[in-house]
């Protein structure tokens, strides 16, 4: 059976052959196999050739930061905020981050210092109060005797939806613990949700003043991973047709450093500055978007052109330069900068159509990282087709494979249980209403008793292996997109809002242009006893 599914769920991957610097599209159709790790998985079917337009987000997208260096800046200038501006003791200071302990999908318990990883139904799976394990029983009594189910929403609850949140959750987990042992430490002031909120606080403010950016144009190659495959999946993209644009909520600045680093290598030598050969690859750029309010089309944000060497902002009429009295008009300005494509800051979804003549939305793909600000607004609101980026999907159907006996193993240990389970349900209801004599009694309650011996072994036994399985994923909070046998809240919103999905965004680059995507056959639990051989 595990082998059946392994085949419909897998049935594409490839073998032990790997894809090295593609230049063009090199997918099996093309002759070569694709490594599991990188290829791209169809929640829905997607025909390329129905695509006009291909957008991108940039950070965390076209630019995969490293957590080990870039969530260590963010995580250090949020601890030195909350100490020097907000109050906080000290001792602070000398904390440390683990960049490898949250993950996504994590949601934050903001009024109980509580981390919880929840199913897709909703229901508490695992739980931390700071870094302590709470017990089944402390789960069911907080999340379990409600009359109406909690939706684990704001304002109570915060979402770890984005890798830009794992330095502020691990940060508040050892805030929790830090209250909780040592009273009178933290402000009065402070609650759990207040400790949150100030949290919160820190991180706007290392953002506002520039902390992390300033470092990170410092020296991109730290924090940034290089990517030598984007240029070959862009220029496939355009040679095949399509347009395409990049939307991100960074300034023109920033972005145009990150880009420059990205598709230009120009940052790896200090003596270089950042110039504008990358936008020959987009026909269009919008910074400063202001996702997910961007992709409101009632929205009023005003459209500004980017002058590219100065960064200066110059008024349009939704996208058509205005002449400036007593200067030249900004169309003569921009002419003479030479850019490849035009720039610009704010305005709203219905500027990108205009410019980019869309007629229909579903015939733009927009590939982002965040399920709320790229992937749920931009598939809900606008009927966009989206490609969700998951960095962690690499290693994680690596694993998948590797332990595919395993969970096999897993699987009829737990047929197991509930065999033995049924039979003690059917002795336990024999006792109490079949007309049996003295004799027949014992020898029932003797076998009773054997199988409940056996079925707590099993029980035991399947609930330790499944665990061990699941902290091979991760110590603390198992497989990403599980939580036991159900889909993690994660993994519904992945299924949920994005049409494809895949660990990183050159992974385009080794399909066709132009290729069917089409998901899998979807099985109803009674169909999983009928699969064909």
């Amino acid at each position: 059976m595990d082998d059946m599914r392994k085949t419909s769920q897998f049935q594409h991957m490839a073998g032990s052959d790997t894809v090295r610097e593609p230049c063009v599209w090199s997918s099996p159709e093309g002759g070569c196999k694709i490594e599991i790790g990188k290829q791209i998985f169809c929640n829905r079917s997607l025909n390329m050739k129905s695509i006009l337009a291909v957008g991108f987000d940039m950070d965390y997208t076209l630019a995969q930061y490293k957590p080990e260096t870039f969530e260590s800046l963010a995580y250090d200038g949020t601890v030195r905020k909350l100490v020097y501006d907000l109050g906080y003791p000290q001792e602070l200071l000398g904390w440390s981050f683990d960049w490898k302990y949250m993950v996504r999908g994590l949601v934050l318990d903001k009024k109980r210092g509580n981390i919880l990883k929840m199913d897709r139904h909703k229901y508490v799976k695992v739980a931390y109060h700071g870094f302590r394990e709470m017990s089944k029983e402390e789960k069911v009594g907080t999340y379990g005797n409600t009359l109406i189910r909690d939706s684990f929403d704001e304002p109570d609850y915060a979402l770890i939806d984005t890798l830009f949140s794992l330095a502020e959750a691990y940060l508040f987990a050892q805030l929790v613990d830090f209250k909780d042992n040592n009273p009178g430490k933290i402000p009065e002031r402070a609650d759990y949700a207040r400790m949150y909120k100030d949290v919160r606080a820190a991180v706007d403010l290392c953002h506002r003043d520039g902390t992390l950016k300033k470092m990170v144009a410092k020296d991109p190659k730290r924090y940034i991973n290089e990517n030598k495959c984007i240029v070959p999946m862009l220029k496939m993209l355009r040679d095949s047709g399509r347009s395409t644009f990049l939307v991100t909520n960074s300034l023109w600045d920033y972005t145009n450093i990150v880009m420059n680093f990205l598709l230009e290598s120009r940052i790896c030598d200090s003596s270089k500055t950042p110039n504008f050969d990358w936008l020959k690859y987009f026909d269009l750029v919008i910074t400063g978007s202001a996702k997910p309010g961007f992709f409101h089309e009632d929205s009023r944000a005003n459209l500004f052109e980017v002058e590219p060497e100065s960064g200066m902002l110059l008024n349009t009429d939704n996208g058509t330069p205005m002449p400036q009295v007593g200067d030249l008009s900004p169309s003569i300005i921009l002419k003479e900068s030479n850019a490849p494509c035009r720039i610009f800051q704010g305005g709203t979804v219905a500027h990108l159509h205009k410019l980019l003549s869309i007629e229909s939305s579903s015939q733009v793909l927009y590939v982002g990282d965040h399920i709320y600000g790229d992937i749920l607004r931009s598939k809900k609101v606008l009927g966009w087709r989206t490609m969700l980026v998951v960095p962690e999907l690499d290693r994680e159907v690596e694993l998948l494979w590797e332990l595919r006996d395993t969970r096999k193993q897993l699987r009829l240990m737990r047929n197991e249980r509930d065999q033995i389970e049924d039979h003690v349900h059917h002795l336990k209801w024999s006792l109490k209403f079949e007309d049996l004599n003295a004799e027949q009694k014992e020898k029932i309650s003797d076998e009773l008793v054997k199988l409940e011996c056996r079925r707590d072994e099993v029980r035991t036994s399947h609930q330790q292996a499944q665990r061990e399985c699941h902290q091979k994923f991760h110590k603390v909070w198992g497989q990403l997109f599980k939580t036991g046998y159900q889909n993690s809240r994660f993994a519904h919103q992945v299924e949920r809002f994005a049409c494809l999905y895949t660990s990183q965004v050159s992974n385009i680059s080794l399909y066709s242009p132009d290729k069917y995507y089409r998901p899998s056959e979807d099985f109803m639990p009674h169909e999983y006893y009928i699969l064909p051989l």
